[in-house]
């Protein structure tokens, strides 16, 4: 028990700040704007780190399962954070492009920050770095399509009949992800794999020994069965509370990050950026280590993986939520987040066309991804 606390420092030091937030949130908030905005600095940190061990234990579920599985736990649990925060943050802002700033933000910081991040680290380090292009072709293509109906067409429907497109936006959502899912993890789950050379050999030499190895092979014992299935069972339990604490503090960082950037002239989207880069900061270091280990199939799957679930998953919660309330929020995109996210997709589906990437490909998403952070800063 006493090692398991120790592992969960983090987690620890988040509950602890939760509790701290609530004893002082009120006497904090009457201090003035610098000493809120430290405080939603404080606990921006304190959820990245609250963050690091969902992602963790997602990483060792992942690991139990393997790929696709293994990926599509972690980016699920990264968006499930987001969703949360999101629903605590439209509580109390008022911007009505909160939730489409967001994802926005998420597309452009996994696709272009963290794909072309790992491509250049890793193609420096390793040269061209193999992946299976089934896989990239899938995720462009699900992306654009759900990114389309859900962020550019919305700004062709009235007003007045808004309700009738975010049901059908709802619908439409459900059915690509359920199709999506099938596929990923049935009959097409190769597409979102790949056999690296390491794997290969070793999986001949299993072949070439598997009659031997059979005549010796000897049943899991049962202790060691029970020991993962309590391991398995203590990530899962980790994971909830893990989401539940960073909920906790997500609304107190939102009362705090409100106070603090009243009539300062923030750019409107900063709030959005914090959002999509919180849930986003585990995958980034994940992506970044098996970058380094020349293996991009990971890469691939975490950085579009999680573009695709940030977009096809929150969307269909908020519009439902908003149909809930009867308070639409602005999905439409500005022309130039349309013309960032067309570029982004266009060169995406170039640069992950061959089955490799490289430095120069790493590179050109990394500047797209600096001119987004530019046209935040400007305000666009």
């Amino acid at each position: 028990m006493t090692a398991i606390l120790k592992q969960e420092s983090f987690l620890l030091i988040a509950f602890g700040f939760a509790i701290l937030s609530y004893l002082f949130e009120h006497t904090l908030l009457e201090q003035g704007q610098f000493v809120s905005m430290i405080a939603a600095c404080t606990l921006i940190v304190v959820i990245v780190m609250a963050s690091t061990r969902v992602a963790h234990h997602a990483e060792v579920l992942a690991h139990k399962v393997g790929d696709p599985y293994g990926t599509m736990i972690l980016t699920l649990s990264a968006v499930a954070v987001e969703v949360l925060i999101l629903a605590i943050m439209m509580g109390s802002s008022s911007s009505p492009t909160l939730v489409r700033d967001t994802i926005y933000s998420a597309v452009m910081l996994d696709i272009n920050g963290i794909l072309g991040l790992a491509a250049l680290l890793g193609g420096l380090r390793h040269g061209e770095q193999p992946y299976n292009d089934d896989s990239s072709r899938t995720y462009s293509a699900m992306i654009l399509t759900a990114m389309g109906i859900s962020m550019i067409v919305p700004e062709f429907i009235p007003e007045a009949k808004w309700h009738y497109y975010s049901a059908f936006t709802i619908f439409a959502m459900v059915a690509l992800y359920a199709l999506f899912l099938k596929m990923q993890v049935g009959t097409h789950s190769y597409f979102f794999s790949y056999s690296y050379r390491g794997q290969a050999t070793a999986a001949a030499a299993s072949s070439v020994g598997s009659t031997a190895a059979s005549t010796h092979a000897q049943p899991k014992p049962a202790a060691e069965t029970e020991e993962e299935q309590e391991s398995a069972t203590l990530s899962i339990a980790i994971i909830l509370v893990g989401v539940l604490i960073i909920g906790v503090l997500a609304e107190f960082m939102s009362a705090f990050m409100n106070e603090g950037l009243e009539g300062t002239g923030a750019p409107p989207a900063l709030m959005a950026v914090v959002v999509a880069s919180i849930s986003a900061a585990p995958e980034i270091l994940t992506a970044l280590r098996a970058a380094l280990k020349n293996r991009m199939q990971s890469v691939v799957n975490i950085a579009m993986g999680a573009s695709l679930s940030t977009v096809i998953l929150t969307v269909p919660v908020m519009e439902a939520i908003a149909l809930y309330t009867g308070q639409p929020f602005l999905m439409a995109m500005t022309p130039v987040q349309t013309v960032m996210v067309a570029i982004t997709l266009i060169v995406a589906a170039i640069n992950l066309n061959d089955g490799q990437t490289n430095a120069i490909e790493g590179m050109t998403h990394f500047v797209l991804f600096a001119t987004f952070v530019m046209l935040t800063f400007l305000g666009l």
